[in-house]
């Protein structure tokens, strides 16, 4: 099978612009920075498709990140787009880009700890103040202003902060 490199180059294009779409609950990251967008495709002459994985099963944001994705991409020059919601694989925060964990660190959440999908679970679960670095942090909440993130505050310098916890 022969693939149009035109058609992958312009899917690529779209993807960039439907990823380059801010979160509605955390602006600071874009949906390619989130790792929520998998796949966008062209399915015909002005029609595109979106998948999008929510980052767990009802999400409240889920309904957002569509509405801005279809206004941006119409605003591209595609006529019709359908953004699909997909489950599987379930997204993890494994999959938020090196950039989208810096931008949550200097946005002042300090952003969830990498881990290796086929290796041991770190014992270790300290958490790292984003304004001061320390690790003697302690929580408050197990949930923050999302029921992605955990409210916590750090001993050292007393400043609270979100934790976007490890899923």
């Amino acid at each position: 099978m022969v693939t149009d490199t035109r058609d992958t180059e312009v899917e690529a294009r779209l993807r960039r612009i439907a990823g380059s779409v801010p979160d509605p609950e955390l602006p600071v990251l874009t949906l390619e920075e989130l790792g929520v967008v998998r796949e966008v495709r062209l399915t015909g002459p002005g029609r595109v498709r979106v998948d999008l994985t929510p980052t767990y099963t009802g999400c409240p944001a889920v309904e957002a990140m569509t509405a801005d994705i279809e206004r941006v991409l119409h605003e591209h020059g595609v006529a019709e787009v359908s953004v699909v919601k997909v489950l599987s694989p379930a997204w993890s925060t494994d999959d938020i880009t090196a950039e989208g964990r810096r931008k949550l660190s200097e946005f002042g959440i300090a952003p969830p700890r990498a881990h290796a999908a086929d290796g041991p679970v770190p014992l270790s679960l300290s958490v790292r103040c984003p304004h001061c670095g320390s690790t003697e942090t302690e929580l408050l909440s197990r949930f923050s202003s999302t029921a992605c993130k955990a409210l916590r505050r750090c001993v050292s310098c007393r400043e609270p902060f979100d934790h976007f916890k490890e899923l």
